[in-house]
């Protein structure tokens, strides 16, 4: 695997020009998990075969058994070897949080599972407990030792039921419809969170045989099947990517055009920033963002089609940019304001006040510092930051952003800015 990136650095710059918005990496985990479910081929396009967490999970399914296949940058094949994958990932790399639905595909597809217990972003309290709770509903038998999460089914295989959900988490939902695709009878899940990558998965299951209906926000039936077919299928548009360089317009008071921009995903936040300030053209198929000004906004994080969670740490750039107090209420990952603390070394002055982030905007006078990339969306935000800072902004532990973005330096440099990694 290639060297990760060790830092960004950016200075202040006027962004102007145009980016395509790549596949959605949050999309594009999901269904290298569903692989899994088939011993026939699939191919994924507008795949976003260079972020850094696609190929962790790529190393991991040819650690289970798979041969994965880059066509091209943006096209890959996934095919399996003779026999069934192995039930056990055998992993000493970095570990993701998409390890979870890799044990539940293959507690469906083999009849039992071992997976290291999840890495990727550190966003307060983000236990495994409610993807337990999916497997153990329907029939599997789960724990965990010091290192892996086990789960092993009936004798029969998974076993269809009602699943209800005590929150609305994506990651379980996602579980809960890869374990249930090949269980017997049918299964219901309750209170599910429907989110674009959820249709997304739900979209290429179908169109490999599985039989799978959603019923709004209420629940979404599975009726399971036997076995999956082959299919093509093409990745959606990445909705974080396409609001970062909406946001990165209007810090840096710049004009772009975001080719692929993904409308529907983000009704709830282009509404916000809209009445904040953002100029924005649309087109057929790509959004123009004219950065003129940046107001104050009071947002709330929430389940789809509200505003993500994932979105606040940009916004908080889009706050820091305005003069006057923004707020920012996030009631499902409480502990997402650290980053705050690596923003006031920017000059960006803010307080916790409860559940609530109060940033004071200052107009975008801001100080190049060197900030750590807590988690990927922050480390993206303090790049943002430093389009607008007064001198050098040098972002730690980069290949927290390389996660999630496909060339984040390379785009912003064709883009006019100062931009380079550091290995």
């Amino acid at each position: 695997m290639e060297a990760e990136p060790k830092t960004l650095s950016v200075t202040a710059s006027r962004l102007e020009g145009t980016v395509r918005v790549d596949g959605a990496k949050n999309s594009a985990l999901r269904l290298l998990a569903a692989s899994l479910l088939t011993a026939d081929d699939v191919e994924l396009t507008n795949y976003p075969s260079e972020l850094l967490d696609a190929k962790i999970h790529v190393g991991m399914l040819g650690a289970l058994g798979k041969t994965v296949e880059l066509l091209s940058d943006s096209h890959v094949r996934i095919t399996e070897k003779a026999g069934l994958p192995s039930s056990n990932l055998v992993w000493d790399g970095r570990s993701i949080r998409n390890t979870l639905l890799i044990l539940g595909a293959l507690t469906a597809r083999t009849g039992a599972g071992s997976v290291p217990l999840p890495g990727g972003c550190r966003l307060g309290e983000r236990k495994y407990d409610l993807h337990v709770h999916v497997l153990e509903a329907l029939g599997a038998r789960v724990w965990d030792d010091a290192s892996y999460l086990h789960a092993e089914a009936p004798a029969g295989g998974l076993i269809g039921a009602d699943i209800h959900l005590r929150l609305r988490s994506t990651g379980a939902t996602e579980n809960a419809i890869l374990a249930a695709t090949l269980a017997k009878g049918t299964t219901r899940i309750w209170n599910p969170h429907i989110r674009p990558e959820i249709i997304d998965l739900v979209s290429m299951l179908n169109s490999a045989g599985a039989r799978i209906k959603v019923h709004g926000q209420e629940h979404i039936e599975v009726e399971g099947v036997e076995e999956l077919s082959s299919v093509r299928h093409r990745v959606i548009p990445d909705n974080m990517e396409a609001i970062t360089w909406l946001v990165a317009a209007g810090v840096s008071g710049g004009e772009i055009e975001i080719e692929d921009f993904p409308y529907g995903d983000l009704q709830a936040a282009l509404m916000h920033l809209e009445s904040s300030g953002a100029t924005l053209y649309r087109g057929e198929n790509s959004l123009i963002v004219r950065g003129e000004k940046c107001y104050p906004f009071e947002i709330s994080t929430g389940p789809h089609p509200g505003i993500n969670s994932d979105v606040q740490p940009i916004l908080a750039a889009w706050a820091a940019k305005a003069r006057g107090e923004s707020r920012i209420v996030d009631l499902r990952f409480r502990g997402r304001y650290d980053y705050a603390g690596e923003l006031s070394k920017m000059g960006v002055e803010s307080v916790v006040d409860g559940d609530m982030l109060r940033i004071s905007g200052s107009g975008g006078q801001l100080q190049g510092a060197e900030v750590r990339a807590l988690d990927l969306r922050a480390g993206a935000s303090f790049a943002l930051c430093g389009l607008m800072a007064e001198g050098e902004t040098t972002v730690t532990d980069a290949w927290q952003i390389a996660r999630g973005y496909v060339g984040f330096a390379e785009k912003l440099r064709s883009l006019g800015a100062h931009a380079q990694w550091g290995y």
